[in-house]
């Protein structure tokens, strides 16, 4: 049996010491490496290139530089496919190594990064899905999301469209999870109110034929319509509603999704929509006129809601990894700094609640002249439920 004297106890510990510092000291040496996953390619692929340039704009305003170290990314196009999103995760975690994933766009991909994330334990950063799964039912200390849920963005337009004096609304959405998400937040918090559900429509996804739509939604006659669709989707009905007629009798009222990002697309059709978001590119702030500015700068367009994801994403980064020095092998201690995370975004006060969901403001936009103009605050400081999550 070998025994040890306190000179040799001393003299392994000091060695132990040693060897950890220079762990440390290696580490410190190497770039943070950030996995991005993505979509670079196909519908999506605005999307990804907004969140990509937000976070890289974040980073270099710090000096190209996290908690003192360089940064790598390492970009890996998801295709907003989610049946490859586990092997996608695995190829940046394991093959990789990345210290931090960010992603993605589709909420089923996140699906599939979640599983990964759970057996791995990689801090993982959503920088839009809008599951509510994610910050709720699936929630672990590891997963931060920076974007919204769809309950979010659509709650606050339910009581907007009651103190409008509308009464009889009808709901329009694609059959599937997310659209079916964001109807339910609207009509609970419209009928909460007292107002009534006169017809749900849900349209095969990814179906843009509205015409028979929009010809039972005129023989309703409701006092407006409230939709999600997103994309090319959303633009397809804003602007068929708008050339059936129906803008000028029945208002529309949508998530902020509807329009974000397609406002050059939709035209004069966009003109007195309303919608309800976490953002606008007209928020009068000192954060925001300086991030548009910054934005139009360095990539010659108005950011979105998707790029302030991105930006937000960056910040949250700078913050955390300035607390911990830099570290990321210590990732208890990581998650803890990125928990406590404040910030003063482009979007206004920005902080995590226990499920790692945004705490932030919901706003009432119309678009007016081709841009989201602010009606007010419809919601501040809004946390969405989280009752399910068991961290």
């Amino acid at each position: 049996m070998q025994t040890f004297n306190n000179k040799t106890l001393f003299s392994l510990l000091g060695a132990g010491l040693l060897l950890t510092g220079q762990a440390s000291f290696a580490q410190n040496a190497d770039p943070v490496k950030l996995g991005l996953m993505l979509p670079y390619t196909g519908t999506y692929a605005a999307l990804g290139e907004a969140i990509t340039n937000g976070l890289k704009l974040a980073i270099e305003q710090e000096g190209g530089q996290l908690g003192g170290r360089d940064v790598e990314y390492v970009e890996l196009d998801s295709e907003a496919n989610p049946s490859k999103a586990p092997q996608n995760m695995s190829r940046l975690v394991k093959g990789e190594g990345v210290d931090i994933v960010i992603g993605p766009v589709h909420s089923g991909v996140a699906m599939g990064m979640l599983r990964v994330a759970k057996q791995t334990g990689a801090i993982t950063l959503i920088p839009n899905a809008g599951l509510e799964a994610a910050t709720n039912q699936l929630c672990m200390p590891n997963v931060f999301r920076t974007s919204h849920n769809m309950w979010q963005d659509a709650y606050p337009m339910g009581k907007v469209a009651f103190d409008r004096g509308h009464r009889r609304v009808v709901t329009i959405t694609w059959d599937y999870a997310g659209g079916k998400e964001d109807l339910a937040a609207f009509e609970n918090a419209f009928t909460e109110q007292g107002g009534e559900i006169i017809e749900q429509i849900l349209v095969p996804f990814p179906s843009t034929e509205f015409q028979s739509y929009l010809t039972q939604i005129a023989s309703l006659k409701p006092d407006a319509v409230y939709t999600f669709f997103a994309g090319g989707g959303g633009v397809s009905f804003v602007r068929d509603y708008s050339a059936a007629g129906l803008k000028e009798s029945i208002p529309l009222l949508g998530s902020g999704f509807l329009t974000e990002g397609n406002l050059a697309a939709l035209g004069s059709a966009g003109e007195g929509v309303l919608t309800t978001l976490h953002y606008a590119e007209t928020l009068e702030s000192d954060e925001n006129r300086a991030f548009v500015s910054a934005y139009e700068a360095a990539y010659g367009e108005t950011p979105d809601a998707y790029a302030v994801h991105g930006f937000d994403t960056g910040a949250m980064l700078a913050q955390a990894l300035e607390v911990v020095s830099g570290d990321t092998m210590d990732r208890d201690a990581l998650i803890d700094a990125l928990a406590e995370v404040e910030l003063r975004s482009p979007r206004g006060p920005f902080r995590f609640s226990s499920s790692h969901h945004p705490v932030q403001n919901i706003y009432l936009r119309e678009i007016r002249n081709g841009r989201h103009e602010v009606v007010e605050v419809a919601h501040q400081g809004l946390e969405a439920p989280d009752a399910d999550c068991r961290m």
